[in-house]
């Protein structure tokens, strides 16, 4: 409505400074009306900083990109940045602000399983939208996320046939960060490991707190395991600023690779960026994408990421990727539908697929996962990952594991059952998100 008309109707009947508050109210409303918010929840300060900064920086950068194209739907898109500072709690706190008072369209975000666990409940409550962009241990499916990072059968399970196969390893230490995906990814990983005939007595567990700083103790009993004539190797699920102390306790104790390869899950580029990286030559690193890839879209990506970020130094890396693809299929999506609406959005996006950085396509299926090629790396002396080892094409990603015998009738479709925990046993559909 015109506000002068507006003025003229009211303007008599009630206060000046109520008036003010209407006619502020109005041309808020108006403004609003021609942006389309967009969440960024990632944690800028706390334990997870050294991994989830650069993915706020990722999305401002794909932001920007898209507003040089002239905006999305023909409005401009606005970043509306949070920290929830590595406390898992306030992610569900500044998650609900972000779709109850700030209204995005989308969020972006998370890094732990923990963090996206906490927000899970207000998405499915609150009908938003969120893009993970991080791998994670499968065994949930929820309409309202889109998984845009790997799952075991994307990561874990093609490490762990690699060192087993290639490298020839028959003792594992599978060591990690003590909360909900390195337990459940180790789960997994012992129970397959177990279906290949590897002993009990084969397997060490170990987990450590966030932050954990005092490795000592821990890296002198890898040592010893790996003392025993076998083949050993570190799985690694550490998560944070902990692989910094981790891997310097590595090269104090003179662990090579050649001695006892470590294969992490969640260290890359920007984890290695703080660390003299010449005593972890050879330790290998399991992920979708290097920076190291050799492809005229991933060399075009960089090049943006630098000229954007004003530092040629600045490495990319798997998750910052998998947050170019998620905004990308966003994008698509919104376009697709017309409109940012999430009911509309999320029924578009199964089935659309963007260029991913490594020279194929990632397409998003009915489970809300995405197609993904998996990746070994051997760390250079540089900080960089030589890959020694990928899958011929994409791999589907599997949102529960068959190797968990709860699981292994269960599947996640949003297309065609409308179901996230779906037993092809008895045909019966447990819910939103199978929890």
């Amino acid at each position: 409505m015109n506000m002068n008309i507006v003025r003229s109707m009211l303007g008599r009947a009630l206060p000046a400074a109520v008036l003010g508050l209407l006619l502020a109210a109005g041309a808020t409303a108006a403004s609003a009306a021609g942006v389309i918010k967009v969440g960024v929840l990632h944690s800028l300060s706390g334990t997870m900083a050294i991994s989830e900064t650069t993915l706020k920086d990722t999305i401002l950068m794909m932001i920007a990109e898209q507003n040089k194209k002239g905006g999305l739907l023909g409005k401009r898109i606005v970043p509306v940045v949070v920290d929830p500072a590595s406390n898992w709690p306030l992610f569900a706190e500044k998650a609900a602000e972000l779709l109850e008072k700030d209204k995005v369209s989308v969020v972006f975000g998370c890094w732990t399983s923990v963090s996206r666990k906490s927000v899970l409940p207000v998405f499915e409550k609150d009908d938003g939208l969120l893009f993970y962009p991080v791998q994670y241990e499968g065994e949930e499916s929820s309409r309202n996320v889109i998984y845009t990072g790997a799952t075991p059968n994307q990561q874990a399970i093609p490490a762990v046939d690699y060192l087993m196969n290639v490298v020839g390893v028959k003792r594992w230490a599978l060591v990690g960060t003590d909360y909900v995906y390195p337990r459940t990814t180790n789960k997994i990983l012992e129970a397959y490991l177990r279906s290949k005939g590897v002993a009990s007595s084969d397997i060490m567990i170990n987990y450590t707190p966030f932050g954990q700083s005092d490795w000592q103790s821990i890296v002198a009993q890898i040592k010893a395991f790996g003392s025993a004539g076998k083949k050993t190797a570190v799985v690694s699920t550490i998560n944070g600023d902990a692989n910094v102390p981790f891997y310097k306790e590595l090269a104090n104790q003179h662990i090579s690779a050649e001695d006892i390869p470590v294969l992490a899950f969640s260290v890359g580029e920007q984890e290695l960026a703080g660390l003299d990286t010449r005593p972890l030559v050879g330790h290998l690193a399991a992920w979708n994408y290097f920076m190291s890839i050799n492809t005229p879209t991933n060399h075009a990506m960089i090049r943006q990421w630098h000229a954007y970020i004003g530092d040629r130094k600045r490495v990319f890396n798997d998750p910052m990727e998998a947050s170019v693809i998620g905004f990308r299929l966003w994008v698509k999506a919104v376009e697709k539908a017309g409109t940012t609406n999430v009911d509309k959005v999320i029924a578009a996006l199964p089935g659309l697929e963007v260029p991913n950085l490594t020279g194929g396509m990632a397409k998003v299926l009915p489970n809300h996962q995405i197609t993904k090629p998996v990746l070994i790396g051997e760390i250079r002396p540089n900080g960089q990952f030589d890959v020694v080892w990928r899958t011929d094409g994409e791999v589907p990603g599997e949102s529960w594991s068959p190797y968990l015998a709860a699981d292994k009738d269960i599947i996640s479709d949003w297309v065609h059952l409308d179901c996230g925990h779906y037993d092809t046993a008895t045909k019966v559909c447990s819910g939103q998100s199978g929890k």
